[in-house]
Formats: structure tokens, C-alpha cells, sequence
């Protein structure tokens, strides 16, 4: 059974750092230079002037599953997508593959020939090692199996950054952002300027109210579920034996919630929430 500290909404939001998705998507959308100079970072590249997404949400079609975003960002011939992943959902090549193919459809109009797709830039911020590999950033293009210094050229991108490796990377100014996401301590002039734009953030009434009416509006539904389901809690303790199945012997989400009769939803909000418990503090 879980014993960490259950949080108010009000008590997240004060210990909220960078690792909090809904902190990190203010504080870069709103801020489009400092997201530019973070793609720069991590890319290694000189990227010309971005605008961020207005819209939360990306809808490909009635009845397709849609997609929301952390942080979307694109120029004239790019277009990024940069994730903060708390927790491992055991997802996430996968959900890479399908944000990159929604915001080609996004970035694409009618008419427009298939050479004039934005290169894409999908960027996990991950904590732990979602590969188990030891490496601080996994990188990902499509190469020839039979001669694997042939790309395919579609131009397309997946990058996993690992904050708990980042004392394994060379580029002094990636490893101190991802010290920042793991620890929240700043080291450079860069993380002192996030840090500062995060705790201006966390003034913000607005965002705050924002952000505990989503908070609650989580647990509201998440428990609500449970008493219409499961008086019983035969719920409650599907989702729990679910958990140490994930968390004690890495069985993916959606396996461990089917063989313990709990839904997927459930699961992957536990995850989330506890993983925010842990980051947050």
C-alpha cells in the first residue's frame, strides 16, 4: 500500500518545479525566447525565431484520438514538441510515433506536396532511464537496416533526454537544465533565468487557480469513478495490485491494469500523481 504523502492541489502548486508538467508548459509557452534557447540546448543547433502553439489540444479528426501537447513550437521549416515524462508508461516510442504523425497532419495543408512537411522534432524530458541503457539522451532517426549509414530522409526526429544520466553528458549546458528538472538546484545563467520565470509563475493567481481546478477536477473524476464502480474498493485495490506489477516488476500499464481488472486510466493517473509526489517535493 502507498504510504507518500497525499498533496492538496494548493500544496502541489507551491512545491511545483520545472518537472510539473503544467509549470513547465507556462513558463516556456509564454516565454518563446527562452523555449527557443532550450530547442538550442538540447538540439545543439541555431534555430531561428519559434511561436508557440496557441491551442492546448490537437484534433486530427472526428472520432481520432486527439493530442495534448506540453509544449508545440514550430518556425517556417520546423516544426518541435518537447514532453515532460515524469513516469515511464512503458508508451513512449509509441506515443512519439503518433505526436509526430498528428503534427504532420497539423503542419501540413491541403494542396501542399508531401516535401514541404516540417522537419519534426519530438523531445522527451524524461527522469528516469526509460531504455535502462545508462545513457544521458537516446536518439532516434529512421535508418537502412541493411546499411545503416543510409537515413531514410523523412527528416523526422525522436529525442529522450534523461535527467537522472545527466551527469553522463559532455555539453555543460544540457546537463544543467536537466540537473535543474531533477533537482531544481540552478547552475547556470540559463537555469537561473527559468528558475526565476518559474516562481513568477507560480504568482500568477490565474495559473494557480488554473491549475488546482484541473487538479481537482482529476481526483474529483478519478475517485468518483471508484465509488460508482466499486463501493467495495475491489477498485481501489485492482488499481494498487496493478501498481506493484508496473512499479516492483516492470509489467507495461495497460498489461498489469488487464490482468488485475483495473482500468488503464486509473493506473497511468496513479503513476502520474505519485511520480509528481516524489519530483515536486
Amino acid at each position: 500500500m502507498d504510504t507518500k504523502e497525499k498533496l492538496t492541489p494548493e500544496e502541489k502548486w507551491e512545491r511545483a518545479t520545472l518537472a510539473n508538467n503544467f509549470l513547465f508548459y507556462k513558463v516556456m509557452h509564454n516565454n518563446p525566447e527562452i523555449c527557443r534557447r532550450l530547442l538550442e540546448i538540447l538540439l545543439g543547433m541555431d534555430i531561428e525565431r519559434i511561436e508557440t502553439h496557441s491551442e492546448d489540444e490537437i484534433m486530427v479528426d472526428y472520432g481520432s484520438k486527439c493530442i495534448r501537447l506540453d509544449v508545440y513550437a514550430r518556425n517556417s521549416s520546423r516544426a518541435f514538441d518537447i514532453e515532460i515524462q515524469a513516469v515511464d508508461t512503458k508508451e513512449l516510442p509509441e506515443r512519439a510515433r503518433y505526436y509526430q504523425s498528428v503534427i504532420d497532419v497539423d503542419t501540413l495543408g491541403a494542396g501542399q506536396k508531401y516535401s514541404e512537411l516540417k522537419e519534426s522534432y519530438i523531445i522527451f524530458i524524461c527522469i528516469g532511464d526509460v531504455f535502462s541503457r545508462g545513457l544521458p539522451v537516446y536518439t532516434f532517426e529512421n535508418l537502412c537496416r541493411q546499411d545503416n549509414t543510409l537515413p531514410l530522409g523523412d527528416r523526422t526526429h525522436k529525442y529522450f533526454f534523461i535527467a537522472r544520466n545527466c551527469d553522463k553528458l559532455l555539453d555543460g549546458e544540457q546537463r544543467s537544465f536537466l540537473k535543474f528538472i531533477l533537482t531544481n538546484e540552478s547552475s547556470s545563467d540559463f537555469t537561473d533565468r527559468i528558475a526565476k520565470l518559474a516562481d513568477d509563475a507560480k504568482k500568477n493567481t490565474q495559473w494557480r487557480m488554473q491549475y488546482m481546478e484541473w487538479e481537482r477536477q482529476r481526483t474529483y473524476d478519478y475517485e468518483a469513478g471508484l465509488e460508482a464502480g466499486f463501493e467495495n474498493g475491489e477498485h481501489r485495490k485492482a488499481v494498487e495490485n496493478a501498481l506493484v506489477l508496473v512499479n516492483d516488476f516492470g509489467v507495461n500499464p495497460k498489461t498489469a491494469a488487464e490482468k488485475m481488472g483495473a482500468t488503464l486510466e486509473d493506473v497511468l493517473f496513479e503513476l502520474e500523481s505519485r511520480a509528481k509526489t516524489c519530483t515536486d517535493s
